[in-house]
């Protein structure tokens, strides 16, 4: 991890725009913070810049909840979002990737939204939640994507659901199912779990940092904001998926260190990615 981290490092005569634009597009009601974690930890990760794209009648919420990062109120159906917010997305041409589904919730416009914003924007992209709930139902949508710059990240019940095994047979075959997974849809895969795997299809990467305090709500919510947030900073998808599930890792390690296992919550491991970063980084000075 330590060449990887050299990516991280800034040069002097830089601005925001140097480490690219972050859009997170979810939210439904009760599923704010999936949104707002996913976006801190975005930022918290190195992005210059990161706007939360959310449903029109919850976004006096996220005006509330976020400070440093910016809101855009999307068309919405009861408080979910609509496939009408397809075009105002697709306007933001400086974004620079894209995280689909945290708290968006399963509301059918909802679905047709998140499925033609994975077919139709080129751009680097981060699959996770109900983005992923939502693949699960018309997996050919990945078909139709051009190239490779696009990270799913599945537990293992959502992971079930996209390959249509059981569990059980999932985690006695763990590396085998997830490599042939990314290889068949050309794309790249974490995952989560104990010792999460990350792969290219290709490649195997199994991660050995984190450990049980993690299984709590919005740890993945963090985990796609991460990545996404590398991803911005010009870093390789395959890379920034590594990274990402290592420095994650590594923050649930130093937050379970302090805090004990028990008492870790989601926005602790965005409190101490700073110091897993440092951790790493100042090894390669």
């Amino acid at each position: 991890m330590q060449s990887l981290a050299q990516l991280l490092k800034r040069k002097p005569d830089t601005h925001k725009g140097s480490y690219g634009y972050v859009l997170v597009v979810g939210g439904s009601p009760g599923l704010t913070g999936a949104v707002c974690l996913c976006a801190q930890a975005a930022l918290r990760a190195g992005a210059g810049l990161v706007k939360a794209a959310v449903p029109k009648s919850l976004h006096e919420i996220f005006e509330i909840k976020l400070t440093e990062e910016m809101s855009a109120p999307l068309p919405d159906k009861k408080g979910c979002l609509s496939v009408k917010g397809f075009d105002l997305i697709n306007k933001l041409d400086k974004v620079k990737v894209i995280v689909v589904g945290p708290g968006a919730g399963m509301a059918p416009d909802t679905k047709k939204l998140i499925l033609k914003i994975i077919k139709k924007i080129d751009k680097p992209m981060v699959v996770d939640a109900d983005g992923l709930n939502s693949l699960a139902l018309n997996l050919k949508i990945l078909d139709e994507r051009s190239n490779q710059n696009i990270v799913l990240t599945p537990h293992l019940g959502e992971f079930s659901r996209l390959v249509k095994k059981e569990v059980s047979e999932i985690k006695n075959k763990r590396k085998e199912l997830a490599k042939k997974f990314a290889l068949r849809y050309n794309l790249n895969l974490i995952l989560k779990g104990h010792k999460s795997l990350v792969t290219d299809g290709k490649a195997i990467f199994e991660n050995d940092t984190g450990n049980p305090a993690m299984a709590t709500a919005g740890a993945g919510d963090v985990l796609s904001g991460v990545v996404a947030g590398l991803i911005a900073q010009g870093i390789d998808t395959y890379k920034a998926a590594k990274l990402g599930a290592y420095l994650h890792g590594l923050a649930g390690d130093l937050a379970a260190g302090e805090k004990t296992q028990s008492c870790v919550i989601a926005s602790d491991l965005i409190d101490y990615l700073p110091q897993a970063i440092k951790r790493i980084t100042d090894h390669t000075e």
